[in-house]
This record gives structure tokens, sequence and C-alpha cells, in this order.
């Protein structure tokens, strides 16, 4: 049998995602260009960003890895929220540090993993100000103004109450993997360590509580048993007999006897095993 040679073959294979890098502190000028006499772009900034995204086809996949100590807070909302704008799905890998900021965009991904190792840290603002007692004065109660919009991207995502949130970001705190899944800062680390132990911990329980119902089971129908053991023992026979018969009788008793305990026997453990289905 003669047999065509293939000339070419067409696959199509899964398209990869868009892989987006934060490995730098987020803001919003680059380095001062010296020949140019002034400050390149930032490749964290949000201009950058927006640029960046506008070339990404909505309905893709995108790879947003992080690894920042944080930054100004004005280019990280912002980059957050042109995050949270792409209609694509967006999954955040925090390969070490998520800091500040930086952690604010992270939270923008549909689904947020994070590395052995890795780690956020969660805090108030901070800013440097100047001028008189007055406006001194209002810079902190600017800050608050935006401390408490801040807070409403962070309850968004975690399952913190607001006033834990509060004090877990006035006293500066570092959360590992472990307690991001807890609190809800993460869906995922990566290895999977904790999400299994969480599996077989759920899985042994299920078991525990199926091997507790057949030993209760077990006992109703050993009970049951005992008791109409006992009941048939102590019970005489129902039909009098003189002494010519007697012999007769008696082992036609103890025949009836035995049929009626082996047949309750096997009623009972039917109703048994229907009452497990049932369950």
């Amino acid at each position: 049998m003669h047999r065509v040679k293939m000339k070419y073959r067409f696959l199509q294979e899964e398209k990869k995602p868009t892989k987006i890098y934060v490995y730098d502190d987020i803001t919003a000028q680059g380095d001062f260009n010296w020949e140019m006499w002034q400050y390149d772009e930032s490749d964290t900034s949000a201009s950058h960003f927006a640029k960046l995204l506008s070339e990404i086809p909505d309905g893709t996949d995108i790879e947003l890895h992080i690894n920042s100590y944080g930054g100004e807070v004005k280019e990280g909302v912002a980059i957050y929220n042109l995050l949270k704008q792409k209609q694509c799905n967006k999954v955040c890998y925090i390969d070490c540090f998520a800091y500040s900021v930086a952690y604010v965009i992270a939270m923008s991904c549909d689904k947020i993993v994070m590395g052995l190792g890795s780690s956020i840290l969660i805090h108030d603002m901070w800013t440097v100000a100047s001028g008189n007692a007055q406006e001194l004065r209002k810079q902190a109660d600017d800050l608050d103004v935006l401390m408490e919009s801040n807070r409403k991207i962070f309850l968004t995502r975690c399952s913190l109450t607001e006033q834990q949130l509060i004090e877990m970001m006035s006293n500066e705190t570092i959360l590992t993997p472990e307690k991001c899944l807890e609190y809800g800062f993460c869906d995922e680390i990566n290895g999977d360590a904790a999400v299994q132990q969480m599996q077989i911990n759920q899985s042994n329980e299920k078991l525990l509580l199926k091997m507790r119902k057949e030993l209760r089971s077990q006992q109703t129908l050993s009970q049951y048993l005992k008791q109409y053991v006992e009941s048939a023992h102590n019970t005489p026979p129902q039909n009098e007999f003189d002494v010519s018969t007697k012999g007769k009788n008696i082992t036609e008793h103890t025949e009836n006897k035995a049929l009626h305990m082996m047949g309750a026997f096997f009623d009972a453990f039917t109703s048994v095993k229907i009452k497990k289905q049932e369950d």
C-alpha cells in the first residue's frame, strides 16, 4: 500500500500569557539622563503601564511578576486601576517582595500566587512635608483621608475587619505566604505545600466522620442482637406439650427460635445497610 508523505502539519498551540515584571521601585521618573538633561521615563510608572497595556489585546492572559519594595502611591494606585480596568485574565506571582504599594498593584489581579519565601508588607502611607504648622496639620489630615480610601482596596480582598486592618497597617506588618492565605491576601502558595496540607486535613476529617458513623451503626446492630438473644432465651415455649412429646417439641421449639434469630439478624443488618445508604 502506497502511503502519502506528510508535506506539512498545522498545530495550533495554546497562546502564552503576556508577562510583565515589576522588579524595581515604583516611580514616576527614571534615572536622570545627563545627555538629554532630563529624566528618563520609568518602566514602573503609570504612564509606561498605560502604553504597555494598550498593546495587549483584550481577552488574553497576563502574568504579573512582582519583586518590589514599593514606591510612589499615586503611581501604584494608578497602575492598580489600569490593570483592574483591563479586560484580561490576570494572575500575579509574588516572586519575593510585594511591599507597600507594590502589593496594591498585586491586588488588581484575579488571582495572587505567592512563592515560597516571599512576603508582603502593609503599612500606613508616609510623606515628606514642609511648611508652617497649619500646612503640616493639613498634610496629616490629608494622609488620613488617603489611607481611608486606600484601605477600601485591601478590604475588597482580605477577610479582616477594617479595625483589624487599621491595626496591622499601623504596626507595619510583614506577612508570610501562610498568613496571607489565611487572611485572604493571596489565593495560592506556589509549591502547593500549604494547600496540599489543608486538603489532606479536610480529607482526613471526612474519613474520620465516615468511620464514626459506621462504628455507631455496628454498635447499634450489636446491641439489637444482644437484646434479642437475651429476650429469646428468657421466653418460655408458647405451646404446651405432654411428656410423651416433650423431646420432639423441645427440638422444634429450638429450631424455630434459631430461625427467628437468624431472620431478625438479617432484618436488622438490612435496615442498617439501607439507613447507611440514605445517610
